[in-house]
């Protein structure tokens, strides 16, 4: 078992949760809207709709790291 307090891919899974809940939130604001009956937001906020996948895929690496670095530390 290591010492750390934080593993090999903690910062990559961190970082991509920040991202994945920015992108959430940027979805929760473009599509109020339509809900509302106001004007829709300009592509820009569409397009940071696109932060949801790009954080998940952040964290999957750092969860794939992580995973690859433990099974190193058993070998």
């Amino acid at each position: 078992m290591s010492t750390s307090s934080s593993g090999a891919g903690d910062r990559l899974v961190r970082i991509g949760a920040i991202v994945f809940f920015i992108g959430a939130l940027s979805t929760l604001a473009t599509m109020a809207p339509l809900f509302l009956g106001t004007h829709p937001l300009p592509s820009i906020a569409w397009s940071l709709c696109m932060l949801m996948g790009v954080g998940f895929l952040i964290a999957a690496a750092g969860v794939i790291r992580s995973a690859r670095a433990g099974s190193r530390a058993e070998r």
